[in-house]
């Protein structure tokens, strides 16, 4: 069995990697995170928000929109994964097209003009933020209610997000039983078990204990796929952005 988010899993499926296999618990999940060719399902997604210092950051100045990154204001105050490293960011920046049109790049630039602060990771954001290291960051927003601390998430008016899967793999030692644990994560009980943890499930109806969660979910944004290639040429620009000197 394997789990990941869905950009590397993909990519693997030139190598024959996984058994098709859907679950009949996922049968009423939504249809735009279906997998094609039926050999990955999402159990959970990931929307990518503003975090933000709720101690540091005052309510009149919270960011309503991408484009209020840019304010001068935040110069060498925002944190987000490196995305000449972090594919899962790049992808991100690409997919800004998808609202942003042919300026989509001309956003980036003016971002990386920003010198954020650039980190490893989503995951390690939030603890940035909860320390004063940056006042605002672009991570998970699921992480603002598993984190201790002063940290909150923007309501901006785009979420983008990128589903996790689990896949039967095709050399699987016991793929029965790796069948009946896919079919039991994305099951009513399953599902509600991963929401109470303040994941973004893919059960119609199942919400973590974030405010707000319903409208994010319903206003979602799926991520499209960069190929290997299209991804190699991303980051090669993102590093010149954001890092050469």
């Amino acid at each position: 069995m394997v789990i990941g988010a869905r950009g590397p899993l993909a990519l693997a499926k030139q190598d024959n990697v996984y058994a098709r296999f859907t679950p009949a618990s996922s049968a009423n999940f939504p249809a735009k995170f279906k997998d094609k060719d039926g050999q990955l399902t999402a159990w959970r997604t990931t929307p990518v928000g503003i975090l933000y210092n709720t101690e540091l950051v005052k309510p009149a100045d919270l960011p309503k929109s991408l484009d209020d990154l840019l304010d001068p204001k935040w110069l060498g105050k925002i944190s987000m994964p490196d995305p000449s490293r972090h594919a899962s960011t790049a992808q991100y920046l690409w997919n800004l097209e998808q609202v942003k049109g042919e300026k989509w790049m001309d956003f980036v630039r003016a971002l990386a003009k920003q010198k954020p602060l650039l980190l490893e990771s989503y995951s390690t954001v939030p603890n940035i933020i909860v320390r004063g290291e940056s006042a605002l960051g672009i991570s998970y927003v699921q992480y603002t209610g598993q984190t201790k601390g002063p940290i909150g998430f923007a309501p901006i008016d785009h979420y983008f997000a990128d589903p996790s899967d689990v896949a039967l793999s095709a050399k699987a030692a016991n793929p029965n039983a790796a069948k009946v644990f896919i079919d039991y994560l994305c099951s009513a009980e399953g599902q509600t078990k991963v929401a109470e943890t303040g994941e973004f499930v893919m059960a119609p109806g199942v919400y973590p204990s974030i405010k707000g969660a319903e409208k994010i979910m319903a206003n979602l944004l799926l991520m499209n796929e960069a190929s290997g290639d299209q991804l190699a040429k991303l980051q090669g620009e993102f590093r010149r952005l954001f890092v050469a000197k």
